[in-house]
């Protein structure tokens, strides 16, 4: 008879912070601000404030392809207008097509009755804008900070942060990124493997217009995408083997364009200018489970996956939705939001989704990078077989938008 009113004692005892995210990359940043839209009192830790970012200044060589749900989430966070004002490419077709045995598959928005399949956008574009509205949300931001430890107790998680502060809060929220320390402190172990291999990353301008397309070649080596630019140019990422992304990396500009118009077939002409060139490893990492005591898992924290989809960004944007729509679920029955059973419905949903998708991507790397004649021509077969079957290509599009 007495537990409700203990219950309702212990909450009333309880943090005054519902949520601390710890990471301010897009998606910790839009966890924090979807969480304070949705009325929880949230907190972002942060050891550096993000870059501004100024149209006037070079576009930045990390960029997003936002999938249909993740461009309605940021909408939902009354962002997304920013963004797509300041500097943002929609592309309505992608081409994919494999340099061996010449098979292709084709997407289109106008078939589908959808106006985009994405858009290409910065990423310090997208963090800035998100990093900008916390404020006027309510979010408290804290930066610098850095989390050195944490415990999880009856009604709450305690932190220690590096500068000897400490701070309460019903939940804890790790985006803290692929390395993340929360995770490691948490004591939450990861699988995967390493491809041994770098995105080589670069603008490009080329002969021809890119015409609002995403252009996949997937090469023996690994896949080269071109990405559409607002001006006009086209984002490489470039899957390469750790010696061939050095020796790219140490081509003139000419030697470049040269080697990547071979690379891209020539598809959009010659390439006649190129961006300084940068690059990063590429690994599958997956976390055992996204949930400890009082805390969960999002983005980097919780999966990285092979670039070849581009889906990385918009599985974390998806993960920040499933977390929300959690805790208002939680609130609305009067349950305590970092209560065991209610992370664990987020962790299920999300780990068995994003485990399915990072296993996917994989075995389409593995698959591409089959060498042996007959490998290859079944591997033709296969593609041009799935570019005939419209409710089946449908249906990746369809997942892929996240709809």
């Amino acid at each position: 008879m007495n537990a409700p009113a203990q219950d309702a004692s212990i909450r009333r005892r309880g943090p005054a912070l519902d949520v601390a995210v710890v990471g301010g990359g897009m998606v910790g940043a839009a966890a924090a601000l979807a969480l304070a839209r949705a009325g929880f009192s949230t907190a972002l830790l942060e050891a550096r404030a993000p870059a501004a970012w100024s149209a006037e200044a070079e576009v930045d060589l990390r960029v997003v392809g936002l999938a249909p749900s993740s461009l309605a989430l940021l909408d939902e966070l009354g962002v997304w207008t920013s963004i797509r004002d300041a500097r943002s490419s929609p592309y309505t077709h992608m081409h994919v097509w494999d340099a061996q045995s010449g098979a292709a598959i084709d997407f289109d928005a106008a078939s589908e009755r959808h106006d985009r399949l994405g858009c290409i956008v910065e990423n310090n574009l997208v963090q800035w804008t998100l990093w900008r509205a916390l404020e006027a949300a309510g979010v408290r931001r804290l930066c610098p900070a850095e989390v050195k430890g944490f415990e999880a107790r009856d009604d709450r998680v305690q932190l220690e942060l590096a500068d000897g502060a400490t701070l309460a809060a019903s939940l804890l929220v790790a985006a803290d990124g692929a390395a993340s320390p929360l995770r490691q402190l948490a004591g939450i172990g990861t699988r995967g493997r390493d491809y041994a291999q770098r995105a080589v990353v670069a603008h490009v301008s080329t002969e021809r217009p890119h015409e609002s397309t995403a252009w996949q070649r997937f090469l023996p080596g690994g896949p080269l995408a071109l990405l559409p630019l607002a001006d006009g140019r086209s984002s490489i990422v470039w899957s390469l083997s750790e010696a061939d992304a050095r020796r790219v990396l140490a081509l003139d500009d000419q030697a470049f364009g040269d080697e990547l118009g071979v690379a891209s077939d020539f598809r959009l002409g010659r390439i006649t200018a190129s961006t300084p060139r940068a690059a990063f490893p590429l690994k599958l990492q997956l976390a055992e489970r996204y949930q400890a005591d009082r805390l969960v898992l999002l983005g980097d924290a919780a999966h990285t996956v092979h670039p070849l989809a581009g889906q990385g960004v918009n599985l974390g944007l998806r993960d920040v939705a499933e977390l929300r729509d959690t805790l208002l679920d939680a609130r609305h029955a009067g349950r305590d939001i970092g209560a065991a059973h209610v992370l664990r419905r987020y962790a299920r949903r999300r780990r068995s989704a994003d485990t399915l998708d990072a296993l996917g991507f994989d075995a389409l790397a593995r698959i591409y990078a089959w060498q042996s004649p007959a490998l290859v021509a079944a591997r033709g077969v296969g593609t041009s077989l799935l570019d005939r079957l419209a409710p089946l290509k449908r249906r990746i599009g369809e997942h892929a938008a996240g709809l």
